[in-house]
This record gives C-alpha cells, sequence and structure tokens, in this order.
C-alpha cells in the first residue's frame, strides 16, 4: 500500500525521519522555506550582493527533503518572498528584490536545490566527499545563474560581475559546502543508530 506524497523517488533524510504523506511533505516544503528565509538573514552587508546563510539553508534543505521537495521549498521562498513575507537577505521582500542584483541567485536556489535533492536521492550525501561535491554542484549552479543575472542588472562586464558576485563568495562557499557535508552524513549516522 503507497502513501499519497509530493516527494518522489528515493527517500531522503526527512523520509527517514517522518513517514511520507501530503501532509508532512507540505509541513517539510514549509519548514525548508522557512528555514531559508532565517539563514537569509544572517548577513554580511555587501553590495550589490550580500554575504548569507541562503546558500547553505538550501544545501541542507534539498538534501534532507530530495528534489521535488527541495524545489518546492525554495519555489515557496521565492514566491513567498516577492509577495511580501520579509524573509530575503536583510528582511528584505518584494518583487523588486528577485527583479534587482541579486533575483539570479534567488531563481538559481531552485535549480541547485533540484540537482542537490536529486543527488542526495542517489545517497550522496550519506558520505562526506560526495556530499561535498555534490553542494559544491548545488553552489555552482546558484553561481551560473545568479552571475548572468547581476550583470545584465547592473550592467556589468565581465571582470566587474566576478568582482561583485563571485569572487568574494568564493570562500565562504566552499566553509558552507564543507559545513554542510559535515553535517548531513552525521545526521544519517545518527538516524541510522537511533532507528536500530
Amino acid at each position: 500500500m503507497s502513501t499519497l506524497s509530493l516527494a518522489a523517488g528515493r527517500p531522503t533524510l526527512a523520509d527517514r525521519l517522518v513517514a511520507r504523506s501530503v501532509l508532512s511533505d507540505v509541513l517539510l516544503v514549509a519548514g525548508g522555506a522557512a528555514f531559508t528565509g532565517l539563514l537569509a538573514q544572517i548577513a554580511v552587508p555587501l553590495w550589490p550582493v550580500p554575504i548569507t546563510g541562503q546558500t547553505l539553508a538550501v544545501l541542507l534543505v534539498a538534501s534532507t527533503l530530495g528534489a521535488v521537495r527541495g524545489v518546492l521549498a525554495m519555489v515557496a521562498y521565492a514566491l513567498l518572498g516577492v509577495v511580501g513575507v520579509p524573509w530575503f537577505s536583510e528582511a528584505a521582500s518584494g518583487w523588486h528584490v528577485v527583479a534587482g542584483p541579486t533575483g539570479g541567485y534567488i531563481i538559481g536556489f531552485i535549480f541547485a536545490a533540484g540537482l542537490t535533492g536529486w543527488l542526495a536521492q542517489r545517497q550522496w550525501d550519506r558520505r562526506f566527499l560526495g556530499a561535498f561535491v555534490s553542494f559544491m554542484a548545488g553552489t555552482g549552479i546558484t553561481f551560473a545563474i545568479g552571475l548572468p543575472w547581476l550583470a545584465a542588472s547592473l550592467g556589468l562586464n565581465l571582470e566587474q560581475t566576478l568582482q561583485a558576485g563571485l569572487y568574494p563568495f568564493i570562500i565562504g562557499g566552499i566553509i558552507k559546502a564543507l559545513l554542510a557535508a559535515g553535517i548531513i552524513p552525521l545526521a544519517w549516522k545518527l538516524t541510522d543508530r537511533f532507528k536500530k
């Protein structure tokens, strides 16, 4: 007998903790969006793109929820931020944030969640190295979408775009991927031990 669920495919860490159902999926998606909004408030103001905890949240949420629920969490984060929930960086909200220089990163979170969640469903997140590679790939997708958006939004050339939207974030991105790659495999080990 199967239970109706928004989740598709192989189980993830969330499935290890909570039985799949539409209600649990909706709650997990809402929690993932809220967690991203919470970590967005951890910010170092830079112009035009601040350093935030959002990318770490995206990696953790997507790996925990899997591709479909991870994508839905990031879509909810973006849409609710557009309609007024003040959970973009520095408690910002509104269409102007997504239409502005940082909007490409927010859209990039959706695609990053898809890839990271998909890899998690293939057990890349069970060991440190696989998790780190998965999380760096997700981070790369965020920049692949965010940088052209930044350039178009501000009319920047390639060097200006890299200086404003990539170089200040390289070390932080690696640290966030390392942190997430430590947290998620540890969470798997703890849940495996608890479930025995």
